[in-house]
């Protein structure tokens, strides 16, 4: 989809920091934390609830209450307001940014307000009733731990790190490559957390006091991301690979996270009232998806790569900036190929292999550092991209304009 009305006010977009599974976020409900978030979001930066007349909510994850999970987190957070419910896996991010900017593109808002969450700790297990089974016995499943062993794509029937190894094979990538991205990654991490994280700050809320169930006792001050390992070539090439005969290890794949994160989107006139900066401004171009042979996810970033920049009229020499979401190092050692540009090019602040992956919020974090460094850069275009389950990818085209 192409756009030419939707901008987003500078600073109106937030994140938590990313928690590893069953860490400091593992106890909170995602939707009622999401709220708490974004309206402490909202006053810091502001922005009154009732400025926005529609929204969305991304999630992959569901939790207690979840089927009013668009009514209901927008009540809680005070605003008159509801929308739908958007999952698609790690592109959800790019989805709601989608859908928020096609309610803007066709007059249907003025003000919207996109917010993601998620959570892989404590996953649901879920029981499905079966009268016809036997015994009159249901079916039962773990949301999280038996989804991230599946590839939904018939063709491919196999686990998310089978496409991986199955890219790798086919491109020749080799364990030494992905380690060196991997590496490569966490140093440009480093970039994030200089200046007692002056780039993080830009928009990331923190700290964050995390509360018992009561809400009286303090269980945890989340600062920062929490679960980042400390990269060395020499203990990356340690690693053995996780699959027998393969090339992809712990250290060259992502993890999962718990977190959340939101994005403001309105018209021109709205974004100017809205912004925290008048002289920057970002207008949404294009968004595209894709999809691949079965059984290769890590390979349809470049056909929606491809897509997303022909509707957006550009080259790939156009692009100021690049991030994507990573989930495994053989992704951007892949598309650097394809797009024949150097893998220092993206994520010049870290990504998803480095600060982890809690499913919705991923790809929106993403944009947000996405859009933060072409401001730093003094504009121009950017790309964000990310592969999802089904092997598909999503990808979105920005525009920063700096006075």
């Amino acid at each position: 989809m192409s756009f030419s009305k939707v901008y987003i006010p500078y600073g109106a977009y937030w994140s938590t920091p990313f928690c590893k599974w069953q860490g400091s976020f593992s106890s909170q409900h995602p939707i009622k934390f999401a709220a708490q978030i974004a309206q402490r979001a909202l006053e810091e930066r502001s922005l009154s609830p009732e400025i926005f007349d529609s929204s969305c909510l991304g999630w992959t994850v569901p939790s207690r209450h979840c089927f009013y999970g668009g009514p209901w987190i927008t009540a809680l957070i005070g605003a008159q307001i509801t929308g739908p419910i958007i999952s698609q896996a790690c592109a959800t991010g790019v989805k709601c940014t989608e859908y928020g900017g096609g309610e803007v593109e066709l007059g249907r808002s003025e003000v919207f307000l996109a917010l993601t969450a998620d959570k892989c700790s404590n996953g649901p297990h879920i029981y499905y009733p079966n009268p016809l089974g036997p015994g009159g016995q249901g079916d039962k499943e773990d949301w999280v731990m038996d989804n991230f062993g599946f590839d939904p794509n018939p063709a491919a029937g196999k686990a998310m790190v089978q496409t991986a190894e199955n890219v790798a094979k086919e491109e020749g990538i080799t364990k030494e490559e992905q380690d060196e991205v991997a590496l490569l990654r966490y140093e440009q991490y480093q970039r994030a957390l200089a200046n007692d994280r002056a780039f993080q700050k830009k928009y990331m809320v923190a700290p964050i006091e995390v509360k018992d169930a009561r809400g009286r006792k303090t269980l945890a001050t989340v600062e920062t991301d929490e679960g980042v390992m400390p990269y060395t070539a020499e203990g990356l090439a340690k690693l053995r690979p996780v699959l027998p005969g393969g090339t992809v290890t712990f250290g060259s794949q992502t993890y999962p996270a718990d977190g959340n994160a939101g994005l403001v989107l309105a018209t021109k006139e709205r974004a100017a009232e809205l912004s925290r900066d008048k002289s920057v401004e970002i207008r949404l171009v294009a968004t595209a998806q894709a999809r691949v042979k079965g059984g290769f996810m890590p390979a349809a970033n470049e056909p929606a790569v491809r897509l997303v920049l022909e509707r957006a009229g550009i080259g790939v020499s156009d692009l100021k900036a690049i991030t994507t979401h990573t989930p495994f190092a053989v992704n951007d050692v892949f598309l650097a190929r394809k797009l024949e540009i150097k893998p220092e090019l993206a994520n010049r602040y870290g990504c998803s292999l480095v600060w982890g992956h809690p499913q919705g919020p991923t790809g929106m974090r993403s944009i947000i550092e996405l859009i933060e460094e072409l401001a730093e850069l003094g504009g121009g275009f950017g790309l964000f991209t990310g592969c999802a389950a089904g092997d598909t990818a999503a990808a979105l085209v920005l525009k920063v304009n700096v006075a």
